[in-house]
């Protein structure tokens, strides 16, 4: 049966991924007032020794302010598990809106106090909100969703990221919010998609498979599922969960340490793992963190509102693959954004080394640039987010979202922390690095992540066990993954 975009429905995930927004704003909102906020450190640092801050010391604050995000990021996404199984996954939302409260505090009224440290202390806290935010929307998104519209719906947290990321930007230009006056209030701006998330959520169901599944509360489940499907007609879901319900009790209680340790998960998780690492390791941040630069020699007189330009793209091409990802799947799709990624890398390195030699080089560069975003966008960057949801069942799916989210977040550090250090030593030919690693994440991708599309959460683990119950850590192939619906005593 499928189920139409009922208005609870589009509620419920609309609301959920005013979080994802956060994500995005808070992730790009640091980059365009750089040099106003380092004049603020600057005249603090003087206010205090009466001496300008030396270069050594204002770089390394910038560089703290900047990866301390990052570091919040990966605590919150490793308190994921304990928190939702704890609270739910709509309160946990709600409750974590109260870290937003203090960090835009933090941040709005640093100057105020003349206190970089309280703005390094909000860009924390935001990092920790944003952490959790990365777990708590797809596990909540993927599981009020029916099953044929799961892809498209999960896209939705990625969709949120982008259109966060292009607000940051265009609130970031000097004649909006980016200059000296109103730089405090662009990073404190994030409280106001707090507040009205706060004020929409208690009108969102709480995920029926937590009611069903974690609490034992059919009636509420019903309840919740009747309000986001719109009709009084979903025993078929009802069944479903209690099916997912009487596995789990012959099973005992999943830790992260069982996900490595048992033959059942530790496929699913490797492959959880390794997506995540394809998304932030293919050169999507180090492609942003250059673009700037590029444009200012290809000529552009000013490269921000061409950085922005990127964003639309960004924006565009999440939304084609919003619409696409029921029709096409999460593997072929995933594929496809590799390769391209791989492809532009190459174009890109190449302008690059040329540039000095061959002007209209530049406008290669510009291309690819937006080539290389725009197959980012197609799969590695919503992909990677959702399907982890879909590749676990009720019970281990929080532990799973949060060792996936905390490789997302580290490797995401790791590359804001290192790319610049790299990026001196081997020049433009950067990018055959992430050329390389993406050419190795096609290769994973084909060989060993099975498609979701259209199966059920029980499904899907079952083709695991089937997978382990043949006494190897691997199976075949993808294919043979997704015929095992005959086969598997289980389905």
């Amino acid at each position: 049966l499928d189920f139409l975009l009922t208005p609870h429905l589009m509620l419920a995930a609309g609301t959920a991924v005013i979080g994802s927004l956060q994500f995005g704003y808070n992730t790009g909102v640091i980059n365009a007032p750089q040099n106003i906020i380092e004049s603020f450190y600057n005249k603090t640092w003087t206010g205090r020794f009466s001496e300008p801050i030396s270069r050594n010391t204002l770089t390394a604050l910038w560089s703290l302010s900047v990866a301390i995000f990052s570091v919040g990021g990966m605590i919150g996404s490793f308190s994921v598990g304990l928190i939702v199984t704890r609270f739910g996954r709509r309160n946990s939302m709600l409750g974590a809106n109260v870290l937003v409260v203090f960090a835009a505090a933090f941040m709005g009224f640093s100057e105020l106090a003349a206190s970089f440290e309280m703005l390094i202390i909000g860009r924390f806290i935001v990092g920790l909100y944003c952490g959790l935010s990365t777990g708590f929307v797809p596990m909540y998104v993927e599981e009020i969703s029916p099953t044929s519209l799961r892809g498209a719906l999960g896209t939705l947290h990625q969709l949120g990221v982008v259109i966060g990321i292009l607000l940051a930007q265009v609130f970031g230009i000097e004649s909006i919010m980016g200059n000296s006056s109103l730089w405090p209030l662009l990073l404190g701006f994030t409280l106001l998609p707090a507040i009205l998330q706060c004020a929409l959520l208690p009108f969102c169901p709480e995920s029926p498979r937590y009611l069903l599944i974690d609490c034992n509360e059919e009636s509420k489940a019903c309840s919740a599922l009747m309000k986001l499907r719109g009709t009084d007609e979903v025993s078929e879901d009802i069944q479903e969960m209690r099916e997912e319900s009487q596995k789990m009790m012959m099973e005992k209680k999943v830790t992260i340490p069982e996900l490595f340790r048992s033959p059942v998960y530790r496929q699913p998780i490797l492959v959880a793992i390794m997506l995540q690492l394809s998304q932030q390791l293919s050169g999507i941040n180090a492609v942003f963190y250059y673009s700037t630069g590029i444009f200012e020699r290809a000529g552009v007189s000013q490269p921000v509102y061409a950085t922005i330009g990127a964003g639309v793209v960004n924006t565009i091409f999440t939304v084609v693959s919003l619409f696409i990802v029921e029709h096409v799947g999460r593997r072929p799709l995933h594929l496809i954004g590799l390769m391209g990624m791989a492809v532009s890398a190459v174009f890109l390195t190449v302008a690059m080394a040329l540039l000095d030699q061959l002007s209209w080089m530049s406008y290669v560069s510009i291309v690819a640039i937006f080539s290389f975003v725009a197959f980012f966008e197609i799969g590695p960057g919503p992909i990677p987010w959702f399907i982890v949801a879909e590749l676990f069942s009720q019970g281990p799916r929080p532990a799973a979202v949060a060792v996936a989210g905390f490789c997302n977040w580290s490797a995401n550090f790791l590359v804001g922390m290192f790319f610049q250090y790299v990026e001196q030593l081997c020049g433009p030919f950067v990018f055959i690095i992430f050329t390389v690693l993406l050419l190795g994440f096609f290769v994973f991708t084909y060989f060993k992540v099975p498609e979701t599309k259209g199966r059920t959460f029980e499904e899907i683990s079952a083709g695991f066990r089937h997978s382990a119950s043949q006494g190897a850590d691997k199976y075949s192939a993808p294919e043979e993954f997704n015929t095992l619906r005959g086969h598997d005593p289980d389905l």
